[in-house]
């Protein structure tokens, strides 16, 4: 962002003509107190405004944010689409703060009403949906697919509500597992949830890994109480099903847990640190809400 300084003074400076909103550039603010303490009756007033390229910036980022909501919108993933719209707005209204042509306010104005007015009408499909409790949504993560970070897809569930997680995958083991475990758990601790409590119910890894697994978690459960996090670990030889809970209400099934990445070529390919660019095995990723689950 650049920043430019404006002054307005009532007066002339000392040596100088008469001006009004002079654009000053690459003088310290002590340097402009120093030029213009000669003047009497003046008053200063320093405004920061975004350069163009900045503010292109984010109206370009509010119209992608804002794309990827219609689609989510079309494809029924309320809940996806909705935070994408909230996010969209927001930059919308920060454009239209920023912008000085009354046309474009306008326009902004009536874009910014329109998607509020659908944001609306999406909050409140999901509140009957889950008081019903009949929400259910259903994401297919296609062979090699990417752009299903553990970011993108849990994202749009997690909120200030959130302070206790439960995991159940059987596959919590070998040391890509575990490493999946924790990146989870770095993004609760990046997130607006406020977690205390990370259980987790995974098998116990019986081929002569188990001291890594054991140790690997232990780790994990140390680092976490350094951030205020306790994680619970328990081990369960009977345990199948895969599913991610949070105490605000939201459940999610992936069908080969969190193990869905693949592995890259090599440690310097792409995909290798960014998960949004790692290719993906095919599975089904399932949505629901509490009460959609007690009632079925």
């Amino acid at each position: 962002m650049f920043l430019f300084l404006f002054v307005d003074c009532a007066c002339a400076l000392p040596g100088r003509s008469w001006f009004k909103w002079t654009e000053l550039s690459k003088i310290s603010v002590p340097d402009l107190v120093q030029r213009i303490r000669g003047g009497t009756g003046f008053w200063v007033c320093y405004t920061a405004a975004m350069s163009q390229s900045v503010l292109t910036g984010m109206e370009n980022s509010a119209a992608s944010v804002l794309k990827r909501a219609v689609e989510l919108d079309n494809e029924s993933r309320l809940q996806s689409s909705l935070v994408c719209y909230q996010e969209g707005i927001d930059l919308l209204l920060q454009v239209l703060k920023a912008t000085k042509d009354d046309t474009k306010k306008v326009y902004y104005r009536q874009k910014i009403s329109t998607y509020m007015d659908r944001a609306e009408v999406i909050k409140t499909q999901l509140n009957k949906l889950k008081e019903e409790g009949k929400y259910h949504e259903q994401i297919k993560i296609a062979e090699d697919a990417t752009g299903f970070s553990y970011e993108k897809l849990f994202k749009p569930y997690l909120d200030q509500f959130v302070t206790e997680v439960w995991v159940e995958d059987p596959y919590i083991r070998h040391v890509h597992q575990l490493y999946n475990f924790l990146r989870f758990c770095e993004l609760l601790l990046k997130g607006p949830c406020k977690v205390k409590t990370i259980h987790l119910l995974t098998s116990l890894d019986n081929n002569g890994g188990n001291s890594q697994q054991i140790c690997g978690l232990e780790e994990i459960k140390q680092s976490l109480q350094s951030y205020g996090v306790t994680l619970d670990v328990n081990h369960s030889s009977s345990i199948h099903d895969r599913e991610i809970r949070f105490n605000n209400g939201w459940m999610i099934k992936i069908g080969r847990g969190l193990d869905y990445f693949k592995k890259t070529q090599g440690r310097f390919s792409i995909g290798y640190c960014d998960f949004d660019l790692r290719q993906c095995h095919e599975t089904t990723v399932d949505i629901f809400h509490i009460k959609y689950t007690k009632n079925s």
